[in-house]
Order: structure tokens, then C-alpha cells, then sequence
């Protein structure tokens, strides 16, 4: 069974068994969380859409590590005028384990 689930803004095509990463969400190694926002089923030739979600739709998953990505470099630079910035960031995620898709 295919599902779509809504985290963080984005949205992820799952199913049992699949590993992601996404937004970091509240939650210690090994802890079960629920998606409740889901966004379309499908089952073979049984296709469910909701608008804009699925009444009862949930996805179960369980975290495995929170951690931080790899590091984006911001450089903003003017030519002419001496002006440079250099800046890095580093987005948090959790990846998590679908553990179960209803």
C-alpha cells in the first residue's frame, strides 16, 4: 500500500518498510510517532483522496536518529564594493522507519 503523509511543509510518498528522513519532529530513539495527515491511499486499483486529508488515515513510524545534514555554505558577495559574507547552516532531520500505513 502506497501512502502520501504530510511533514514539516513537504510531502512523502511511503510505504511499510521504507526509511526517510524529514523535518525534525519531537521524539527520543526508538519512540513511536503517528502521522495523522495524510493525504492519499493506494491499494492496487483502490485509490482514496482526501480533500485536502483522509478522515481515517494514519501512518505508524518509529524514530531511529535524530541528527543535523550536511552543511549548505550562504555566501553573499557584491562586486566592486568589498562586500563578502560567509555563513554555514546545517538543517536538523529525524529519520524514521514506516512501521505501519491504515
Amino acid at each position: 500500500m502506497l501512502v502520501v503523509i504530510e511533514s514539516g511543509g513537504k510531502q512523502y510518498l511511503v510505504s511499510a518498510g521504507d526509511i526517510i528522513k524529514i523535518e525534525k519532529i519531537k521524539g527520543e530513539k526508538g519512540a513511536s510517532v503517528f502521522f495523522e495527515k495524510v493525504l492519499l491511499k493506494a491499494n492496487n486499483a483502490n485509490v482514496e483522496i482526501g480533500e485536502p486529508y483522509l478522515k481515517n488515515g494514519k501512518v505508524e513510524a518509529e524514530v531511529l536518529c535524530q541528527g543535523k545534514g550536511d552543511k549548505k555554505i550562504v555566501f553573499r558577495y557584491q562586486s566592486k564594493t568589498r562586500y563578502r559574507k560567509k555563513k554555514g547552516h546545517r538543517q536538523l532531520f529525524t529519520e524514521v522507519k514506516i512501521i505501519k500505513t491504515e
